[in-house]
């Protein structure tokens, strides 16, 4: 009977190893394909031209990523392994094992000095770096020293360029000067003429009767904060130019906190934990609950992740420009490294985050009655930064909810002993938020978003169609549609890296596709009828329109869309600011053109783009899914809902949607070196 049980066993493991290598294996199939299309569509063509130059990118590509998680497998399991045995061997007074890395290492440095140039550069690298490891361990040894290396290293930038931004602050300050003029009583046009709310047009049937100029288009509290310090600074300067400076300043400032709180975390555990276990123990106290600190030296990161994490920050065009970019993602993304490194702390703090190895490490242990049930308890401090954090990820990004209600659900399968926490951090300032929200929209305070924003691949896919085979649209759709888009114009205006031109986004100057004046709702409830039926006649049009929107997300050989550097020196900088534009000028084009050059450089400019970090964290998604890493799994889960509010962004490969993924990619890989070195002690 216990045979039959573990053979029962045996085989639902295998059948559930099978399962995942799979779904890893689609992953790699994915990525693939995204490289092998790519030229296809930077070539504006269609995915029926794929030929066997694209399936021989596209098994190159497959075999690389799938080469990539198979030897991070196998090497983690043999580091784990060969550790285990060494532990063994050392237990019965054997020789030490040294773990593949170590071996390799050994053989490489044989090789290596046998020549003398090489041992005499090798050396004097070596004593270089013996100097310089202690300054890098002591500037990142507390979060108020990471604090000014952060805030200083991006000074120069804030300094030099002052300010980085595009047309969305402008929208945003123009909504809360009529929003504010309204509340003071101004007569303005409202549906009798173009107003702000006609820029990323909101359909005119979900305005409310009472004038209202306030809307959900860029989250709107982040909206009321921007538009109210421009506003001040307006009243003492003159002019917005001001306001926008002290924003930049603001973020660059908030940006500095957040990194080096979540390096702080990745960089430092355990060693304040080692150090409470030692005063512990030579100062005993009467009644003291007994608490187990597991201080090790493999806790905390050495110098050498530490110097190229911050040089990630502190080099790169895309983190340096980010800093000081007044746009909703930038603030965003430094909101989830926030974020992501308080859920880092509660998961180091849980007991029971290695127990399908057999491990525990490096957590401080209350023990209840039971002992068998260790607790831990959450820190007031660390409750409060979560709650913060939640709330303004909710504040910055309407899309902020889907993620945070995602790892609430994770957090309470993976911690159920402190579902309170959760629910007391995320659940309620989600409710709290998206009640508020609903409050005032259904008071007529703000005008919601339109429900024509998240259809942008359908609109893509219709104004393919609209535009290569316009014949092939059946009268019925063309009925139902018409209503709501101009087919013609939505030809015309089609472009295939960008939904925004099919929703009709832009000033008072523009072609109208989206049909916003007009629309109804009930004209609204056929579109999805019409799509389908579209669909149905021209699927291979429907994939390339599919593919060309978001297969540059996934292929680290395409260049961004619309990188950050576009923010630095764009029209709206240079030319129509007040004052901005005669700020070192020529400098800001230097810059702004370098960090182009350094984008488009094969391999190196891979660094600077958003999708090559992207697709590093899907492979290391997999890697920890393949070790069955889950609790690990548990806080990082949450990029791949970023990936797909990404796939189903307006636009192709922007880098501003990245940014969260380019952050905190860092910290995550060390994180998984840290549980295999635990694992394997």
């Amino acid at each position: 009977m216990s045979n039959s049980h573990h053979d029962l066993k045996s085989h639902s493991r295998s059948i559930l190893s099978t399962l995942r290598w799979v779904c890893i294996t689609l992953v790699c199939m994915w990525i693939a394909l995204c490289t092998s299309v790519g030229p296809i569509y930077r070539a504006n063509a269609s995915i029926a031209s794929y030929s066997w130059t694209n399936a021989l990118i596209f098994i190159t590509a497959f075999g690389v990523t799938l080469g990539i998680i198979i030897v991070a497998v196998h090497w983690t399991r043999a580091c784990q392994g060969d550790a285990n045995r060494s532990s063994v061997a050392a237990e019965g007074h054997s020789s030490f094992r040294s773990t593949p890395i170590s071996r390799l290492r050994a053989l490489l440095l044989r090789h290596l000095l046998r020549h003398r140039s090489i041992r005499i550069m090798l050396h004097a690298i070596s004593r270089g770096w013996s100097r310089l490891a202690p300054w890098i361990m002591r500037l990142t040894s507390s979060r108020r020293r990471l604090f000014l290396v952060f805030a200083i290293g991006w000074l120069w930038a804030y300094v030099t360029l002052l300010a980085a931004y595009g047309a969305d602050i402008h929208s945003q300050i123009n909504e809360f000067n009529l929003w504010w003029a309204n509340l003071r009583g101004m007569k303005l046009p409202y549906l009798d003429g173009f107003t702000q709310m006609d820029i990323y047009p909101t359909a005119h049937y979900l305005w409310p009767k009472n004038p209202t100029y306030l809307t959900d288009q860029h989250n709107y509290l982040l909206t009321l904060f921007y538009g109210a310090v421009v506003a001040a600074f307006r009243k003492l300067s003159g002019s917005d130019d001001a306001g926008i400076v002290a924003l930049a300043g603001l973020q660059m400032l908030f940006a500095a906190f957040c990194c080096s709180s979540t390096a702080n975390r990745f960089f430092n555990y355990g060693v304040r934990q080692a150090s409470t276990q030692t005063q512990a123990q030579a100062q005993p106290h009467k009644g003291m609950k007994d608490t187990f600190a597991y201080g090790s030296s493999r806790l905390y990161a050495s110098a050498g992740p530490r110097l190229a994490i911050i040089a990630l920050f502190l080099l790169t065009p895309i983190s340096v420009f980010s800093t000081i970019s007044i746009t909703k993602s930038p603030a965003f993304a430094y909101s989830f490294v926030w974020w992501i490194g308080i859920l880092y702390t509660l998961y180091r703090r849980n007991p029971l985050r290695h127990t399908l190895h057999g491990k525990d490490f490096n957590t401080t242990v209350s023990h209840s009655d039971d002992s068998s049930s260790p607790t831990v308890r959450i820190p007031r401090s660390l409750k409060i930064e979560l709650a913060a954090s939640s709330l303004l990820m909710l504040g910055t990004v309407k899309y902020g909810v889907y993620i945070i209600v995602v790892q609430l659900i994770l957090s309470l399968l993976s911690d159920r002993r402190h579902w309170r926490s959760y629910v007391l951090c995320m659940l309620i300032p989600v409710i709290a938020f998206e009640g508020l929200l609903m409050s005032l929209i259904a008071a007529g305070a703000v005008i919601q978003g339109d429900p024509i924003e998240a259809k942008g691949i359908q609109l893509q896919q219709i104004a393919r169609v609209a535009e290569r085979d316009p014949a092939n649209i059946p009268a019925q759709a063309r009925r139902q549609l018409e209503p709501i888009l101009d087919l013609d114009t939505m030809a015309l205006r089609y472009n295939p890296n960008d939904a925004d031109p099919v929703k009709s986004s832009g000033g008072e100057d523009k072609l109208t596709v989206y049909k916003w004046r007009t629309v109804t709702a009930a004209d609204m409830t056929q579109f999805n009828s019409a799509w389908l039926s579209i669909g149905l006649k021209n699927p291979v049009l429907y994939i390339d329109a599919f593919m060309a929107e978001c297969y540059g997300y996934f292929d680290v050989t395409d260049v961004p869309y619309v990188s950050m550097n576009y923010y630095v020196n764009n029209g709206y900088v240079q030319d129509s600011s007040t004052w901005i534009k005669n700020w070192l000028h020529v400098w800001r084009d230097k810059v702004a053109g370098f960090a182009f050059a350094w984008g488009r450089t094969p391999v190196l400019g891979w660094l600077t783009n958003g999708n090559f970090w992207l697709v590093l964290s899907l492979l290391l998604i997999c890697i920890e899914f393949a070790l069955k890493r889950f609790r690990a799994l548990s806080y990082h889960t949450t990029l791949l809902v970023l990936m797909g509010v990404m796939v189903f962004a307006p636009a192709n490969n922007y880098d501003r949607h990245i940014l969260p993924l380019v952050f905190v990619f860092g910290f995550l890989a060390l994180a998984f070196v840290k549980d295999t070195q635990e694992l394997a002690t």
